[in-house]
């Protein structure tokens, strides 16, 4: 077991709720993208939600070096998005990241993708974290282990939706003081 396994479930987790959501609800993933000259139509932001739904999933599953790679490129991308939506300064009120309009693009969200590459990197080379494996490996029948991937999944969340749009109105709010 890798000390990436806990950030590579979150990662993987985070890709596969991302997908179903993209999947379910494409139009402001779509916004998005066209927001930074990207073509994007509700059929591809579909296609490529289910995608990543499958990779989050397998690579759950397997924790294996292909779903590891593919789980890093897929941040790396979002990565890369989110940055040239922020240096463009691009005029898109959410990144479509969970399919809805409560994703601003930001800073924050640039460094959880980052950590995700990085624990996904760190699988790609010493892949076999799959959910079995880490469950069977833990303590109390891996209970504690779940607890926390899932308050980590939810901090990681809060970070993506919540603290970005706090972060608008506080300086909006200081902006007209």
């Amino acid at each position: 077991m890798t000390i990436a396994a806990g950030p590579f479930v979150i990662a993987a987790a985070l890709l596969a709720i991302g997908g179903v959501l993209k999947a379910i609800k494409p139009g402001d993933t779509a916004n998005a993208l066209r927001g930074v000259g990207l073509p994007a139509g509700a059929l591809l932001v579909r296609v490529g939600g289910v995608a990543e739904a499958a990779i989050g999933v397998w690579a759950l599953v397997t924790a294996d070096r292909a779903a590891a790679v593919l789980v890093a490129l897929s941040y790396l991308a979002f990565t890369g998005f989110v940055v040239v939506a922020l240096v463009r300064g691009a005029p898109i009120a959410s990144c479509g990241c969970f399919g809805k309009a409560d994703t601003p693009p930001s800073w924050v969200h640039v460094g959880v993708n980052l950590v995700a590459v990085v624990a996904a990197v760190v699988v790609a080379i010493d892949p076999g974290v799959g959910l079995g494996d880490l469950l069977a490996d833990q303590p109390l029948a891996g209970v504690p282990f779940v607890l926390l991937t899932l308050t980590g999944l939810f901090l990681a969340f809060l970070a993506l939706t919540l603290l970005p749009r706090t972060q608008t109105l506080v300086q909006t709010s200081l902006d007209g003081a």
